[in-house]
């Protein structure tokens, strides 16, 4: 079982059929399928059936595709950690959406500017989604904000703190000051899905004050979810670095709810799966992180505590 029939079993999966696969690897079609059934025969089973004109895994291929994640990962991994001086190949990181709005936009053209030779790729998901693309080798890496997610597993895992985010509630103008749970006049929480950090924090200040919003309006981006504050559907919590990004806050009132909490960024990976790309990008973060910054008064570093 070679590196090079796995590339084509995982390019099969991911470009859904033998013919993107062949383009995208530059070879002919009949290549790819000779390297397909050559796989499967030296494996005993078959790893795809066809249902029509796709190519469906079977329970075989299933079973072997993370395994093939891994070994290529490693592969690459293994190549990339021979040129510590010079990060080359792709690196895959995922981020939550404030950290791509707000913190990575100058870092990552800085990163690109020393690094011309890897090749970037950045996905956005909330926390809990990150890990499981992290655990799955699916990125290299991930943005993800505390508290740790439930796939959290600190066997699995390595992580280094590199942001500090202060939560805020957003409400329309005009609404009263926010100290506890009964100051908030509208019903409805406008947050991202379920597995965003934040919104746990605020889920979980909503109990600690006896209350819960009547639904949840769930948005995918800052942008929709401060137009639907300003419109008076609801309110919602976001990271104030976030706030300096919107270009239009005149119907926004900012609450500061110290109970709630500063908010840690974590850059995390496989154990055991580091590159060189991912150091320099641990470096790039690390050398523009506030977390030296004072919090209340007092300056704070150090790895945060799962809540």
């Amino acid at each position: 079982m070679d590196l090079a029939a796995l590339t084509i079993f995982r390019a099969v999966v991911r470009e859904n059929g033998v013919t993107r696969a062949a383009a995208k690897l530059n070879r002919v079609q009949s290549n790819v399928t000779t390297r397909i059934k050559q796989l499967e025969e030296q494996l005993g089973t078959e790893l795809f059936i066809r249902d029509g004109r796709r190519l469906v895994l079977t329970p075989a291929g299933e079973t072997l595709l993370p395994y093939a994640e891994r070994l290529l990962a490693l592969a690459d991994e293994a190549r990339q950690a021979l040129r510590e001086d010079h990060p080359s190949g792709r690196l895959r990181l995922g981020t939550m959406e404030s950290a791509a709005a707000s913190r990575l936009p100058e870092l990552l053209a800085q990163y690109h500017q020393r690094w011309p030779e890897v090749g970037l790729e950045l996905e956005t998901g909330t926390s809990g989604r990150l890990i499981e693309r992290v655990r799955a080798f699916e990125v290299d890496a991930a943005l993800i904000a505390t508290p740790l997610a439930p796939g959290w597993d600190g066997e699995l895992f390595e992580s280094v703190p590199v942001f500090r985010e202060e939560l805020v509630m957003l409400t329309p103008r005009g609404h009263r000051p926010i100290r506890e749970g009964r100051d908030i006049a509208l019903s409805t929480l406008i947050a991202f899905e379920r597995g965003c950090a934040y919104r746990s924090y605020v889920e979980k200040w909503y109990m600690e004050h006896g209350i819960r919003p009547a639904r949840v309006l769930e948005l995918g981006s800052y942008h929709a979810i401060v137009a639907c504050v300003a419109a008076g559907a609801g309110v919602a919590v976001a990271p104030r670095s976030v706030l300096d990004l919107q270009h239009d806050m005149n119907n926004i009132a900012v609450h500061s709810l110290d109970d709630l909490g500063i908010v840690d960024t974590l850059l995390v990976w496989r154990r055991g799966h580091f590159s060189s790309a991912l150091k320099a990008l641990r470096e790039t973060l690390l050398a523009s992180s506030n977390l030296a910054e004072p919090v209340g008064g007092q300056v704070e570093v150090g790895l945060p505590t799962a809540a």
